[in-house]
């Protein structure tokens, strides 16, 4: 009987997700593409495959606490409805309206899932599932603000760098002042591709590799001005390459294709953060379930 139960509970959620993409399939796709063309969206590509390989990891242990919850279900997918359908009656951008579609997928399938497979098992791997909303991209008017945020404290790291280096430096706003040069982190300067990858990277890597939900917290928040001091880092390393070495630096490869180096020595920092949090938790924990 348990058996018997436990198939019809996978074939259900296989049976909706399949629906569910028949009827969303628009919105998924064009997340997918604005992550493909944009730059500002390449963290989406992550998400799925991520959430799909960690569910993947916990799915035999799931087995034995299977009991559906049809009520909270089908509440969570009365909720997907109603964003689904306001965000076909109000008036909004087609950003906000693949915004909302996006929320209203996500959440039907996080409802099926507690609908098939209750509460128990939706704990087990309330990570996956919740972490499936970063597949909703961010609206462009929110996106702006969180870019502008980047590029001002950018400015305000390289600064700090010049400063400790000895370089005389004047600011105003996201403009700098060194001798001989006038540079003005743009939009493009202000790696937000790279900021949001090392974000949901270090999400991933904390949930793993730590128990304790203070500690995971405290690796996430340090990924953000991490990131910060990382481009400050390349805007001033480009800078004194350019005024001291060689002025081709300033428009050259390592000034276009060099944020990989940059993000790798930010990716270094988190490991270090995460080893020493690791040593102070004690033994490491002899599986990598997925836990909260």
């Amino acid at each position: 009987m348990k058996v018997s139960r436990l198939t019809r509970s996978e074939l259900g959620l296989c049976a909706f997700c399949v629906v569910s993409l028949l009827v969303g399939w628009r919105a998924l796709a064009d997340s997918l593409l604005l992550a493909l063309h944009d730059d500002k969206y390449t963290h989406l590509l992550l998400i799925l495959p991520v959430s799909i390989i960690l569910l993947l990891r916990e799915w035999p242990s799931l087995r034995p606490v299977v009991a559906p919850n049809v009520p909270l279900g089908s509440a969570l997918l009365f909720v997907a409805v109603l964003i689904s359908g306001g965000a076909r009656a109000a008036s909004v951008s087609k950003d906000g309206y693949l915004f909302l579609t996006m929320c209203a997928l996500v959440t039907s399938w996080i409802g099926a899932f507690v609908f098939w497979f209750g509460n128990s098992a939706s704990r087990q791997v309330r990570f996956p599932l919740c972490f499936l909303f970063g597949l909703v991209p961010i609206p462009r008017v929110a996106l702006d603000q969180i870019i502008s945020l980047l590029q001002l404290g950018s400015a305000w790291a390289a600064h700090a760098l010049f400063v400790i280096v000895g370089v005389p430096v004047d600011q105003s706003g996201v403009f700098l002042t060194i001798p001989g040069l006038t540079l003005q982190v743009a939009q493009e300067c202000s790696s937000i591709r790279s900021s949001s990858m090392l974000l949901v990277t270090t999400i991933v890597l904390a949930q793993l590799l730590l128990r304790s939900p203070r500690q995971k917290a405290l690796v996430i928040l340090f990924a953000i001005p991490l990131s910060i001091a990382k481009n400050g880092l390349r805007i001033c390393t480009i800078a004194l390459l350019g005024t001291r070495v060689d002025p081709g630096y300033l428009t050259g490869r390592f000034h276009h294709q060099g944020g990989i180096v940059f993000f790798a020595i930010a990716l270094l920092c988190i490991f270090g953060l995460l080893w020493l949090l690791r040593r102070g938790e004690g033994a490491p924990r002899a599986s990598t379930s997925v836990q909260g």
